[in-house]
């Protein structure tokens, strides 16, 4: 008949409410309820259906697209987009660093379609591999149609997020541990795409050195061009405490969206039609902004191809102060297309470039432009889309060189490796697939991983354990890590002529404590040494080799081959035990890796 007692204005709960409350907080005392006929027991959890392990990084956004969002077509703006996409990775960065984290760079980003009002956003962003203070996170867009179930791919995106401690000091990170195959090779490739990211300004810088001084212009009949001046645009934002995160830092993401919203404008004034942001290329943070600080945005557009235009963006900062100079923040290159009623491109007004650093910015675009389709034709594709001997180009060194060891790695990440033959130390693997038949054969040596590194990346000494070799000659010493060679090779059964090769070969030191040293090879073409009668010329897609270090004198070397049609009656019937040539070839390997680490130790004791 009473819960309470008041006292003096104070509730007093009684003894025996206070009993039970404890009493069904630490467990009751009381016998359980005697089960109805036919009612099951319930196993502890019961109520909560098992989920399968998920990469305690991942983060998942989904988000219905309202009028809000969208443009005048009704189409959702790339600027929320981006913002939706910065939000999901930094959610996924502060997970693995357990602190507040910024952006620092995004990589390409090519919009494949656009998301209507009333669809999905479906993002997914997980943390792929965890350097010093840096780490790699990847993006996966899609967009969700509720009414026809329909799923399609919007983007695919990486970032780089930095973690940072009291007053901006940066935080070291715990490494991250893939555990499923797909992780695997994202996390053994984002080696290769920090180096990339490292680069690419000198990649730009070395392609305008060889250029032309003066960029041939493209005419068009009945076109006249553009002042590139009436497309400057010119905006100011103020940042407000909505914009920043919880350290008062501006959020990429808002910074991107700003810049999008010029950058859409500049394009306008060009094509006067309302355009179509078809990719974003590489950028750099420079530095942070603050809430209070004022932004200012410029965009120009830069140059006008054919069907699309580049636009180029640059966000400056400044406090109340007037007196003290801008901070530049950050600048971007995004392409725009204008598409017609039935979804294909338009065909653009030319752009008359200012002088002096209007000439500037018309050379470069052509040169990103370039750049942006090596790295989309190289990189981005998948590996069995790309031909088996790309032609080697000293503007796309980077692009090529990161697709001839990325592809590597992508083989050594596979799971459903098969133990096919055992031959003493030796062991052979094999990887069935759709399309091709890969084969990995390894052993244990008695050697230094670097020592054997250093001479299996060696192509010119090949011969000296490899019977299938004749001859290796450098062609050309691209840098310190990627070589071209001229390899001669004996005749296969059923040819008549020896088999020659042009090849890539590519060279990668640990990135950090677990990874092999890696010597990758793929075959590429080159007008010097075009294709000759007297020989049958043969194509490597990807082989190689990786040597994981097992003690202080002991080396893990692993070589692996994606098998050729050419090639593929030798691997078979190796693997299969009718020959043992591969075996014989892989023992040879060692003891040449033996000899010559004796004679290092002869060479250091005398």
């Amino acid at each position: 008949r009473y819960l309470f007692k008041m006292v003096k204005g104070s509730i007093v709960v009684p003894e025996e409410i206070l009993s039970f409350c404890c009493n069904g907080l630490q467990g009751s005392t009381s016998p359980p309820r005697a089960r109805e006929p036919g009612e099951r027991e319930e196993a502890p959890g019961a109520m909560a259906s098992p989920s399968p392990a998920r990469n305690p990084t991942e983060v998942q956004m989904s988000q219905l697209v309202l009028p809000c969002h969208t443009n005048h077509r009704g189409e959702l703006s790339t600027g929320q987009l981006l913002k939706w996409i910065d939000t999901a990775a930094c959610l996924s960065a502060e997970r693995h660093a357990g602190c507040p984290c910024v952006t620092a760079s995004m990589d390409d980003i090519y919009f494949e379609h656009t998301i209507s009002v009333g669809q999905v956003v479906n993002i997914k962003a997980k943390v792929n591999r965890a350097f010093n203070s840096s780490m790699e996170v990847g993006i996966q867009v899609s967009y969700e149609d509720l009414c026809s179930g329909k799923h399609c791919s919007i983007c695919k995106a990486y970032a780089t997020f930095v973690a940072q401690g009291p007053l901006g000091s940066k935080v070291r990170l715990q490494p991250l541990t893939p555990q499923t195959e797909e992780e695997k090779i994202e996390y053994s490739i984002a080696a290769e795409r920090r180096r990339m990211r490292l680069v690419h300004k000198d990649t730009l810088k070395d392609l305008l050195t060889r250029s032309p001084q003066e960029t041939e212009r493209e005419t068009r009949d009945g076109s006249g061009a553009v002042p590139a001046e009436k497309t400057r645009v010119e905006s100011v934002e103020l940042v407000l405490p909505p914009h920043a995160n919880h350290q008062g830092n501006t959020f990429g993401g808002q910074i991107m969206a700003w810049m999008e919203n010029v950058a859409t404008i500049a394009a306008s004034r060009l094509c006067h039609a309302h355009p179509t942001l078809r990719a974003i290329e590489m950028f750099h943070f420079r530095g942070p902004s603050q809430v209070g600080d004022r932004l200012v945005l410029k965009a120009i557009v830069n140059n006008a191809f054919k069907n699309s235009m580049e636009v180029g963006v640059s966000a400056e900062a400044y406090g109340q102060e007037m007196s003290v100079s801008r901070r530049h923040i950050n600048s971007a290159f995004m392409t725009f297309v204008v598409l017609d009623q039935e979804g294909h491109p338009r065909t653009l007004p030319m752009v008359a470039p200012e002088p002096g650093d209007g000439e500037r910015r018309y050379r470069e675009a052509s040169a990103r432009k370039k750049i942006r389709l090596d790295r989309k034709y190289v990189v981005s594709c998948k590996q069995t889309e790309v031909p088996l001997s790309v032609p080697w180009d000293q503007s796309s060194k980077v692009y090529l060189s990161y697709n001839n060891v990325s592809a590597l790695k992508m083989l050594v990440a596979k799971a459903n490796w098969a133990l096919a033959r055992e031959k003493e130390k030796v062991r052979m693997y094999t990887l069935e697939e759709d399309k091709f038949l890969s084969f990995r054969i390894e052993m244990s040596v008695c050697i230094t991983a670097s020592r054997a590194f250093s001479l299996l990346s060696n192509l010119r000494r090949r011969h000296e354990w490899d019977s299938h070799y004749v001859s290796a000659e450098l062609v050309q010493k691209v840098d310190d890590d990627d070589m071209i060679y001229h390899v001669v090779s004996q005749k296969l059964r059923h040819e008549n002529k020896p088999q020659d090769f042009v090849i890539l070969a590519s060279r990668r030191k640990p990135c950090s404590k677990g990874d092999p040293y890696v010597v990758a090879f793929r075959s590429v073409t080159l007008p010097t040494h075009p294709a000759r009668a007297e020989f049958t010329r043969g194509e490597t897609l990807c082989s190689g080799f990786c040597i994981w270090p097992e003690s202080e004198e002991m080396s893990k070397v692993a070589y692996y081959n994606q098998a050729m049609p050419g090639y593929l009656n030798y691997v078979t019937t190796n693997v299969a035990g009718l020959s043992s040539d591969i075996c014989s070839t892989f023992e040879a390997c060692e003891k040449f890796l033996l000899k010559n680490k004796e004679d290092l130790i002869s060479r250091l004791q005398d």
